[in-house]
């Protein structure tokens, strides 16, 4: 029996990295564009002087592996494996062995959510270790003394789920235990006092500072994953008797795959799809694939706002927009240039529209809000990169150059910045660079005062200061069809012909 527990685990592990690789790979693409990891001393403390700061910056180091998704995945897989692996410790031998699979698959639910962070998979990770070393040690004075000191810097590391740790280490007779609890409550008191001096608050040193994108947010999944080893420990204990009897394959087998279907079908009713398809066209958009688009569009027609504004900004790259414009679904002029939200998901696509159209100033705006708009107030290396674009284009070279030096401290932006930091105020480099070139004679000759609201005074003059802009003759034309301005569509075709 204990022979064929590593295939079941093995076979949860490729279950979640096929799950993640191939059925939510955007989300973790989503994951890591809301971070910029900086290989930086001052970054570093920034995260690991609050509680909880250890489990974050690994959390935080690995999503920016997310890039890559099958790489992500496959750290996904790993860590809920390790998680599987340590509650089996804990719990023991036995038939019971199925519902050590429990937590991770809490965990595997709780990563379903986009504003789910990998720190709190850490933390859980980092707790269960140190409880699994700390029931390898003899027992006696030493080990108390060990668990008084492990208490506080566990928080440290990893924050309020360290009281899972707490609850597992607890003495077992009733008259030893006194001054345990009395050693954490003392130590609690003490937390109280401390949190005066930290930019955090209260509230938040007690359900946990960086498992969530929302502040205000307790992720109840995360919290029933650790506390459910718990009770599982205590499960197994009441059952010692019984439950560590010798059984056969078959009873083992039957454990494990009665908690797999239970919990999978779990996993797979609370997938949110539809939001996976939101973001692959986000990611199509961001890596300007445009052919991908236009073949994804072709087998499945997008109903929702981003999936729109993709669709049309793919369409105009490849100068069909007009031809194709009402074979698609459409949401009015909106569907063009929606007004932007003020949120950090929204405004990407539409600002990636605003940059192909050479609407540059107002792309950089769009990208700045929207990284602004971050829920745990971290900074993105996908809009630093298009900040530093937009700011070499408009001239703004020191701009430029603070987003690119940061860029320079990242793993996967470093190769991009190193190539563009030489562009900085050579303008004889910039004019042979193809994208570079165009976008810089495609924007504005003149300043604006410019709205949420897209015009068509602003297409009009995007295209007739430089004609040559066919992105937005196609936007203008169908911006006068969506809205049955024929006059208007018969006069720019006039125009154009006569320029």
């Amino acid at each position: 029996m204990k022979s064929f527990r590593p295939i079941y685990t093995l076979l949860f592990g490729v279950a979640a990295v096929f799950f993640f690789g191939l059925a939510y790979p955007h989300h973790l693409h989503y994951q890591e564009q809301y971070q910029l990891f900086l290989f930086d001393s001052a970054y570093v403390w920034e995260i690991v002087r609050l509680p909880g700061g250890v489990a974050d910056l690994l959390g935080r180091f690995c999503t920016q592996f997310f890039l890559f998704a099958w790489v992500g995945a496959l750290i996904i897989g790993v860590l809920l494996s390790g998680v599987q692996l340590l509650t089996s410790r804990l719990m023991g031998k036995g038939w019971l062995y199925g519902l050590s699979f429990v937590p991770s698959f809490l965990l595997w639910l709780f990563l379903l959510d986009e504003n789910a962070l990998l720190g709190g998979v850490w933390a859980v990770l980092l707790t269960l270790l140190a409880s699994w070393d700390f029931d390898r040690l003899p027992s006696g004075w030493l080990r108390r003394v060990l668990l008084v000191v492990a208490i506080p810097i566990l928080y440290w590391m990893v924050g309020p789920v360290c009281v899972v740790f707490f609850l597992l280490q607890a003495p077992r007779p009733k008259g030893s235990a006194v001054w345990y609890y009395g050693v954490f409550v003392l130590l609690a008191v003490l937390l109280i006092i401390l949190s005066h001096h930290l930019p955090v608050p209260t509230e938040r040193l007690w359900f946990g500072i960086h498992y969530y994108r929302y502040p205000t947010v307790t992720p109840v999944l995360l919290w029933a994953a650790a506390l459910s080893v718990f009770v599982l420990t205590l499960i197994a204990r009441a059952c010692h008797k019984w439950a560590n009897a010798s059984s056969g394959f078959v009873v083992t087998l039957c454990s494990f795959l009665l908690v797999s279907i239970a919990m999978g079908c779990l996993v797979w009713k609370n997938s949110n799809f539809k939001a996976e398809k939101v973001m692959q066209y986000d990611f199509m958009a961001r890596h300007q694939q445009w052919n991908r688009i236009l073949a994804t569009i072709k087998a499945e027609k997008p109903n929702n706002q981003i999936g729109v504004t993709v669709q049309n900004l793919a369409l105009a790259m490849r100068g069909v927009l007009v031809d194709h414009l009402f074979d698609y679904n459409q949401n009015g002029i909106a569907g063009l240039l929606p007004d932007v939200e003020s949120d950090a998901t929204s405004p990407l696509p539409t600002a990636e529209a605003f940059y192909q159209l050479g609407m540059i100033a107002v792309a950089q705006r769009t990208v700045f809000e929207a990284q602004e708009a971050i829920l745990d107030f971290q900074k993105s290396g996908r809009c630093y990169k298009r900040l530093a674009q937009t700011n070499l284009i408009l001239g703004n070279y020191e701009v430029a150059r603070k987003y690119l030096k940061a860029l320079q401290k990242t793993l996967f932006y470093r190769d991009w910045a190193n190539e563009t930091l030489p562009l900085l105020g050579d303008e004889e480099a910039i004019a042979l660079h193809h994208e570079y070139r165009s976008l810089r004679h495609s924007t504005y000759d003149e300043d604006f005062f410019f709205s949420d609201h897209v015009t068509p005074e602003m297409l009009e003059s995007l295209f007739f200061s430089n004609t040559d802009n066919r992105v937005a003759y196609e936007y203008l034309r169908a911006y006068y069809l969506l809205t049955g301005d024929r006059e208007s569509y018969a006069k720019l075709l006039l125009r154009s012909v006569e320029q």
